[in-house]
């Protein structure tokens, strides 16, 4: 599905802490939209590394997420759905290594997100291979991201929401977003 020229695309971020459910909300999101997804980029990297991350690998994934923006925007409708981007990898620097490239930053300030949806916690967390933040830690990136995404002044939303509620209301916010910023353009 190509873009046509000149058309608007509403890219669209979920993010919140590990195991609250964005990689389901991602697919199902474009589904319902009728458009592609970018993929949890992050995952796949971390699990084909068979040696413990690094601030460079992090780097790479970042690197890859914002690649990836540009890359997706020209085969989708007017929606494109990301599986996390820049402010889960941001937090992630932050929290291991202290300090965080300042590209990232700048490429958060661009502000080429319209918005954010950030899944809270509850959902049970389930263990695997590359989560390492369970317990209340996932309630210390939760605020986390929610601060990160206020003091950058970035539009976002909250999603609750068990089984076919979380998309329903993912939805719905989304649709409102949309209503009241095709009025604000007016």
């Amino acid at each position: 599905m190509e873009k046509a020229m000149g058309c608007r695309i509403n890219n669209i971020v979920i993010t919140g802490p590990e195991s609250t459910g964005k990689s389901t909300l991602t697919r199902e999101l474009a589904q319902h939209y009728h458009t592609v997804y970018i993929p949890e980029y992050a995952r796949t990297y971390i699990e084909n590394l068979n040696r413990p991350y690094t601030f460079h690998d992090l780097e790479q994934i970042a690197q890859m997420q914002a690649n990836e923006l540009s890359l997706y925007q020209k085969k989708v409708n007017d929606f494109l759905f990301s599986d996390t981007y820049l402010i889960i990898t941001k937090v992630w620097f932050d929290v291991v290594y202290d300090r965080c490239p300042q590209w990232i930053t700048d490429r958060i300030q661009q502000k080429e997100i319209d918005l954010y949806l950030l899944c809270s916690t509850d959902l049970p967390w389930i263990p695997d291979s590359v989560r390492e933040n369970g317990g209340t830690m996932r309630e210390v990136l939760f605020k986390r991201y929610q601060q990160e995404l206020e003091k950058f002044g970035l539009n976002y939303r909250v999603i609750s929401g068990i089984g076919p509620d979380r998309i329903k209301n993912a939805i719905l916010a989304i649709d409102s977003f949309l209503g009241t910023k095709e009025n604000y353009q007016r």
